[in-house]
């Protein structure tokens, strides 16, 4: 990584902390740093005053905290009587944090400690400067929620993976002209894409699957991989995730001996299309017999 780029996002991150007040043991001029107040934040359903709270575990991957860090906030916010922890009856492995009416009047307070902060970020600068800064931090953020997508080679049967496989045949049952039956394309089952026959990707975002993609190897050809099942969950599209799932998928394709890719698509998936043709694959001969492709694509690794 070039020293220029980690000099830059240093500076960043030390200018914004400063600024935001993070560094500081008592954030928005409360008791307590900004650690807890996130968190009590986050189970208030993001500021809203949930009633339902949130499950811990959720609460931990969302955040992305330490598990022993997590619990020593809760247990400060517990003791200051802003919320309550309880453990279902039905599984002791399952813990739920709700707000008090104290923690509600808490987060009340903080939300509008929050705008004060934000008004007197902006005050200083002209219109236009305020538009930029703002721009500039939606373009921030998403590049920072791009950056903490995992991906990893998961077992086809998991949770993770049907969800991902489930809402993808949905969406195609929905945007196809005759409706889509997985049963009546070209197969992709479970074995298929397991190794050594094939691997399944899936993209995750704070422990929530949001995108997959899959080879199936060629027995006939042992050079050629093809591409199956590439889908992005809406909510995270934008962030180039399916440039780089395609990626990674080029990778696994090449580290396993092919040296070419095929996929074939419908022409109902237009950005598909346009993001095969801009990642170097080019429209080829129909070479299988899918009942619902009408393109078909190849890229030499």
């Amino acid at each position: 990584m070039e020293k220029a780029l980690l000099d830059g996002v240093r500076r960043f991150n030390r200018t914004v902390t400063q600024r935001v007040g993070a560094l500081n043991d008592a954030y928005l001029s409360r008791s307590r740093p900004l650690g807890q107040a996130r968190v009590l934040w986050e189970i208030g359903g993001g500021g809203g005053g949930g009633a339902a709270g949130c499950e811990v575990r959720a609460l931990r991957s969302l955040l992305d905290l330490d598990s022993g860090y997590l619990s020593r906030l809760l247990r400060a916010l517990e003791t200051d009587g802003l919320v309550t922890v309880t453990t279902d009856a039905a599984d002791a492995r399952v813990r739920t944090a709700r707000l008090t009416d104290a923690g509600r009047a808490e987060v009340a307070y903080l939300n509008q400690a929050s705008d004060d902060l934000a008004a007197e970020i902006l005050a200083p600068l002209n219109t236009k400067q305020r538009e930029r800064l703002v721009a500039a931090m939606a373009d921030v953020e998403r590049l920072l929620t791009a950056s903490q997508v995992e991906i990893a080679v998961t077992d086809p049967r998991l949770p993770a993976a049907r969800h991902c496989l489930t809402t993808y045949f949905d969406e195609l049952a929905e945007r196809f002209d005759d409706g889509f039956d997985p049963a009546l394309g070209i197969s992709a089952s479970d074995a298929e894409l397991t190794m050594p026959a094939g691997l399944l990707l899936v993209a995750t975002l704070h422990g929530d699957p949001v995108g997959c993609g899959a080879l199936k190897f060629s027995p006939a050809d042992r050079g050629a991989a093809h591409i199956k099942r590439m889908w992005v969950d809406q909510d995270v599209r934008g962030l180039g995730l399916g440039r780089r799932l395609l990626a990674e998928l080029e990778a696994q394709a090449a580290s396993h001996g092919a040296t070419v890719v095929r996929l074939d698509t419908n022409k109902a998936l237009a950005e598909a299309i346009g993001m095969y043709r801009a990642a170097g694959y080019r429209e080829v001969d129909a070479f299988n017999d899918e009942k619902y492709a009408h393109h078909w694509f190849e890229k030499v690794l």
